[in-house]
């Protein structure tokens, strides 16, 4: 059977450090599925920021898009994102100028607002908590500065390299403030549906609602994340998923840890209330075989009118991770690159 749901896609990478492993098999095992990826036709490889967390290797986020876009000849590797207020805005925009100049016309800056960690580590990051993310569109503003040429030649502080080069700017978020933000700036937003399901259709008329054109975006540009595991069978796709079912229920629990083997039944860790939390945190997860995540692809596509999906798969063993993935693509249509 022939598939296709005609929709770009790509993948969010979290850079998995599973039980047993360490953060250097995790950085291997994203560069292969990076190339992968690239072979069979994704559209874009995102890394994200988070900190202090064992299972999650991509900390240094801009030193891990390096390494792939090292690694890969095609595909557009960006962040998915980077928290622009653990960092001065200077930084951000001297980090990804290097990166545009390295590897030009393949390089995605998405930003957050989110702390991507813990109130401590974020003290630990030097953030100053007591804005709580509202000043993010004056970083922001600052930010998209530094790329824009001088209107003199008196601007104090340039970035080098940075200033001049077109390095395609999204917003990401979890909640409205972001959508709307999008919007107004006329930028392509990309929201966290894999972890916020319940607000992706609000945040998504928001900022369709909003939006504004711009000399970066003629028309709205909605990017989704979705939790995919896919297997040659429905039963191993669901036995596969178990490993990103406990990863979120350790973060329920607040015991955040490495990424754990898949078990047979779930039933035996989660109480019924944890159980109905995290089954409303995956709506738009789908553990399936190629025909399964077909028709729910179709299904979502068609509810939510997304222009591209980005896919994270949390999936125990390497070897199952890139068999998903390559599912997937057969399942979307995917034609792969020469």
């Amino acid at each position: 059977m022939t598939y296709s749901i005609d929709i770009p896609l790509s993948v969010l990478d979290l850079a998995p450090v599973i039980e047993g492993g360490t953060p250097g098999d995790a950085f291997r095992n994203t560069l292969e599925l990076a190339q992968h990826a690239e072979r069979l036709g994704y559209n874009r490889y995102w890394l994200a920021e988070h900190h202090n967390m064992a299972g999650i290797a991509s900390s240094a986020t801009s030193v891990v898009i390096g390494y792939v876009a090292g690694g890969t000849k095609t595909i557009r590797v960006g962040s998915g994102g980077i928290m622009l207020p653990n960092h001065a805005p200077l930084v951000i925009a001297e980090q990804f100028g290097t990166l545009e100049s390295m590897y030009p016309g393949r390089i995605d800056l998405g930003l957050g607002r989110a702390p991507g960690s813990d109130q401590t580590t974020a003290r630990a990051l030097r953030r100053d908590l007591a804005t709580h993310g509202q000043d993010f569109p004056e970083l922001l503003a600052e930010l998209r500065a530094f790329f824009q040429p001088p209107a003199d030649a008196v601007r104090p502080v340039r970035a080098t390299p940075g200033e001049g080069l077109n390095v395609p700017i999204w917003l990401l978020g979890s909640s409205g403030f972001s959508a709307k933000l999008a919007g107004e700036l006329g930028l392509p937003f990309s929201f966290a549906s894999h972890f916020a399901p319940e607000y992706l259709m609000p945040a998504i008329h928001l900022y369709r609602s909003n939006f504004r054109p711009s000399e970066a975006l003629a028309k709205p540009y909605v990017m989704i994340g979705i939790n995919i595991v896919a297997a040659d069978t429905d039963e191993e796709a669901r036995y596969l998923a178990t490993s990103q079912q406990q990863q979120f229920l350790s973060l329920i629990r607040g015991n955040p840890g490495k990424l754990k083997p898949p078990i047979d039944d779930m039933d035996e860790l989660w109480l019924p209330h944890e159980r109905e939390a995290l089954q409303s945190k995956f709506k738009y997860a789908i553990a399936g075989s190629k025909a399964a995540i077909a028709a729910r692809l179709q299904e979502i596509r068609s509810e939510t009118m997304a222009d591209e999906l980005i896919v994270t798969s949390q999936i125990y063993d390497h070897a199952a991770r890139l068999r998903s993935y390559e599912l997937l693509a057969e399942a979307a249509g995917l034609t792969g690159r020469s």
